[in-house]
Order: C-alpha cells, then structure tokens, then sequence
C-alpha cells in the first residue's frame, strides 16, 4: 500500500519531468553549449600567421577590453540603448494609457496597430527608415519647409539615426507590457483618490506611476536589452561610419577571424547584461512585493 502511494507521488513529478525535457534539451544544445564554447574560446589565443587557436588559457582577450578603439563601440552602445529605451518610455506610456482606456473594438484596433509592424520584415523595416532619413526624404524636405534646418541636415549614417531606428522598431516591445500593467488599474483607486482630494497630477504620481511600475520595468527590459547589443540597425542605418558592439563582435568572427577576441566581447556583453536583468529583476519583486 505504502509503494503504491509512493508511485503515485512519484508520478506527477516524472510527468513534470518528461514534458519540461524537450524544453531542456532544446535550451541546453542552442543555449547554453554555444555559450560555454564562447567562454572556452575566450580564453585562447589567435595565430596571426595561420589563424589557428591556441588554447593558452591567457586573460589577454579581456585585458584588450581596455583598448579605447574597443571601449568606445561598448560605451556607445549603452548610451544610445539608454537614450533609445528612455525614448521609448516616453513615447509609449501615453500611448499605453490612451489605449488602456479604450474599449471593445476601439481598444483591439488600437492593439492592432501597435503590432502591424512586426507583421513585416525587420530589415525591411529598416532599410526603409534609409529612405525617410535621407537628406532627398521626406523627413529632410519637411525640416527645410519647417526652417528647421538646412537642405542637407544629415541624419542618415549618425548616431541620431540609429537612435531612431531603434525608437521605430521597439516601442511596440514597451507599448504592450506598459498596456497590460495600465489595464489593471482598478477605476474606481482612480476615483476614491480624486474624491480625497488628490489632483490629476497627484493621482497619476501617487497612484498611476506606482500601479505600472512592473509594465515599465518589463518594457525596459525589453527594450534596452536587445538594444545593447544591436547589429542590424547600426550596419544599416550607421553605415559602417557608428559602431556599436553587435557590429565589433561580428566583424571579430567573420572579417578579422579572431574568435577568441571576439568570444570575450561576446561573453563582456553577456555579463552586462545579465547584470541589468539581475538589477532589474530586483527591481520588480520590490514593486510586487510593495
């Protein structure tokens, strides 16, 4: 009696077991094997005359981090990922509150115009911002009739344009978790603090902000973590000319042949990032647990 309700204790954990083993095979063989094989490179050597590997298990891959042509591809990185992220929380909180306080069918269209865009190809996306970004688009044409600047203002292949293109295509990633936190705001804690006396502004500081902590958080996250180590906008929209560390990384693997330089850029920005998400998981249990 006592093996049989044993078994049946057992079971629903081997049930757990089975159905979370594809899961864990697929993590562990895309995920984490290529990612031990990036720390193990990291620790080698290239030979500049045969481009062989050396496994000298040296420190000289991190201690080139330090090199100012490195540092500042990885310093512009996370400043235009800040900028980007701060941008798009400013664009889409409002957006997520509007949307919030529609209903019914007002509500899904507006839904479904956060996410068209993700129906079409990212690159595509991207390539196209190279035509309103232009100094002949129709962005540059509208600065000049506007007096805002001159015939050529030059936004393509800067800084500003990658910033822009990042803006474009995240701020659907901080819309919908903003929109999820938003609509759970009971009405009526709106309403009991409007009766106590407490104006729009108090309410939305006191209140609003608090309530959507986790949406933003979440939506930063979301942002600034792809954000950080971006490849494709910067390639299309920098034009080679602005570097961030996705493009070094890339041009380590595939243009230098350094995989071991390139593996210690790849696991710098692995660490930074999971240094952020850890901050920022933190973060949010505070706002959950308050």
């Amino acid at each position: 009696m006592r093996q049989h309700d044993a078994r049946r204790r057992h079971s629903p954990f081997r049930s757990r077991t089975l159905l979370a083993l594809p899961g864990f095979s697929w993590t562990g063989l895309f995920f984490v094997a290529p990612l031990l094989l990036l720390l193990v490179y990291s620790f080698g050597q290239i030979d500049i005359f045969t481009f062989q590997v050396n496994w000298g298990w040296t420190l000289d891959n991190y201690r080139r981090l330090n090199n100012g042509l490195y540092l500042d591809p990885i310093v512009r990185s996370l400043v235009l990922s800040l900028g980007a992220t701060m941008l798009c929380l400013l664009i889409g909180f409002p957006v997520a509150l509007w949307i919030s306080r529609l209903s019914g069918r007002a509500q899904t269209l507006a839904l479904v115009a956060v996410m068209i865009p993700f129906w079409s190809s990212f690159v595509v996306r991207t390539y196209a911002l190279v035509n309103l970004l232009g100094d002949g688009g129709p962005l540059a044409d509208l600065l000049h009739r506007l007096h805002l600047a001159s015939d050529s203002p030059g936004l393509l292949y800067t800084p500003t344009s990658i910033a822009i293109g990042i803006v474009y295509s995240y701020l659907p990633l901080m819309i919908l978790p903003l929109f999820v936190a938003l609509e759970r705001i009971d009405p009526s804690l709106l309403a009991a603090a409007a009766d106590l006396g407490a104006s729009g502004r108090r309410v939305f500081r006191r209140v609003v902000l608090p309530l959507a902590a986790p949406g933003i958080v979440a939506g930063c996250i979301l942002v600034g973590v792809p954000a950080t180590g971006e490849y494709t906008i910067p390639a299309i929209l920098g034009g080679g000319k602005t570097l961030m560390v996705g493009n070094v990384i890339a041009d380590q693997f595939l243009k230098v042949g350094d995989y071991p330089f390139g593996s210690a850029l790849a696991m710098m920005l692995m660490a930074v990032l999971t240094l952020i998400l850890v901050l920022a998981r933190s973060r949010l249990q505070r706002f959950e647990e308050a």
